[in-house]
């Protein structure tokens, strides 16, 4: 997807700047118009802007920005200034480093007369789409503290899950390491200090389970280093590949098709678009402008590509939940918490229900993956050394047979 930086104007003649991201320039304004904007231009940029080209928004990052902004929010409520809350701000923060140059750029641009909102839409993609919005509903509600300490708590929820995730993940993928060592040192040094001892028997009178060990660990010392250069070349192959937009909506939309798999991404992804989508509405931001937003934080193309009809059916007065309905995409449970929140008039609180019990379902369900991953990387490990352990010892032990044989 390419980059095109904008120039828009909002339903109350406000000028609003900043990039974004699009199939085409096409794309690009209808992006505009489903955030409630009126498209002036759009045009693409040659590459990415120093700022993104320096400052990668990893983990550090957004936790960082999460307290930054918890903090900015304290400091508002206390009565400052939002020019000398952001200077406190810029002083108090030491880790990450980049981020005390993105908040100082906040700072600045706030005392030239910028509203937050547009500071952090001209940040670069540094901040996610949710924060401009929630920050320009608070500066039109004149509640900004409320709207930012609320954006804190979602980037620090959404933060910890993902790092709870990622922690659980550790240790799989150690055993895994491992596992693959120890066969790798069985079938590059283990096994060829056998090959003398078999090299005046027939290779047809050793077992079969000995000669495929032993063609395994020719094969890995022979072919290994070719074998490996394949496999990074077909990785990056295909990851380049799944670039592709239509190659990536096919890949998304047949990742759900999968058992087990597919439940926890629809969960998680609903979780994350509940939450951005419940947020925003408690912070004031209005309906279809809010749907846009929180669709851009589905990292699944085919559920961010349904988005198009529910903002279609919002147009056309269906409501919420039943455009969500007619997708086939949200499980039968999110449905349910909608229409209670359009019946009560409470959405955004019900929304960000849904996303604690989604959120919780997730939680569970990888520890419950990760609960069986762990066992059975032992038992594979376990049962490949086995057997050559085995294989070699049934040969051994046969060898007086071999050697007598005609």
């Amino acid at each position: 997807m390419a980059s095109y930086r904008y120039r828009a104007a909002t339903a109350t003649g406000q000028l609003r700047t900043g990039v974004l991201e699009g199939n085409s320039r096409a794309d690009a304004l209808e992006r505009l118009k489903r955030l409630g904007l009126m498209p002036i231009e759009a045009v693409e940029t040659a590459g990415k802007s120093g700022r993104a080209a320096t400052i990668r928004v990893n983990s550090a990052m957004r936790q960082g920005i999460a307290n930054a902004l918890g903090e900015l929010a304290v400091l508002l409520n206390a009565g400052l200034s939002l020019d000398r809350a952001l200077q406190v701000c810029v002083d108090n923060i030491t880790r990450p480093p980049a981020l005390k140059g993105v908040f100082a750029k906040l700072r600045d641009k706030v005392r030239h007369g910028s509203a937050l909102s547009r500071a952090m839409m001209d940040s670069d993609g540094v901040f996610p789409p949710m924060a401009s919005a929630m920050a320009e509903a608070g500066e039109a509600s004149g509640k900004l503290d409320e709207s930012l300490s609320r954006l804190a708590a979602t980037l620090d929820r959404a933060e910890a899950l993902r790092q709870t995730i990622v922690s659980s993940l550790v240790y799989p993928a150690l055993l895994l390491v491992v596992a693959t060592g120890v066969i790798l040192v069985m079938l590059l040094f283990v096994i060829p200090q056998f090959e003398d001892l078999f090299s005046d028997t027939a290779g047809a009178k050793l077992p079969f389970m000995t000669q495929v060990v032993m063609g395994a660990s020719h094969f890995v010392r022979t072919y290994g280093l070719v074998a490996a250069l394949a496999l990074v070349v077909g990785i990056i192959v295909l990851y380049r590949w799944l670039k592709r937009p239509h190659i990536r909506r096919v890949f998304h939309r047949r990742l759900l098709e999968v058992p087990a798999l597919g439940t926890v991404i629809r969960n998680a992804e609903t979780a994350r678009f509940a939450r951005t989508l419940g947020s925003l509405l408690d912070g004031g931001v209005a309906l279809p402008t809010a749907l846009g937003i929180a669709q851009r934080s589905l990292a699944n193309t085919h559920m961010s590509e349904s988005i198009d009809r529910v903002t279609r059916g919002l147009k056309q007065g269906g409501g919420l939940s039943g455009p969500l309905a007619a997708t086939g995409l949200f499980p039968p449970m999110a449905l349910s918490f909608l229409r209670t929140g359009e019946e009560t008039a409470q959405l955004g609180l019900m929304l960000n229900r849904l996303a604690d019990v989604l959120d919780r379902d997730v939680r569970n369900a990888i520890q419950r993956l990760i609960s069986i991953m762990t066992p059975a990387i032992t038992i594979l490990m376990g049962a490949v050394v086995a057997t050559v352990i085995a294989s070699i010892m049934s040969a051994i032990l046969g060898f007086n047979d071999l050697a007598l044989g005609p």
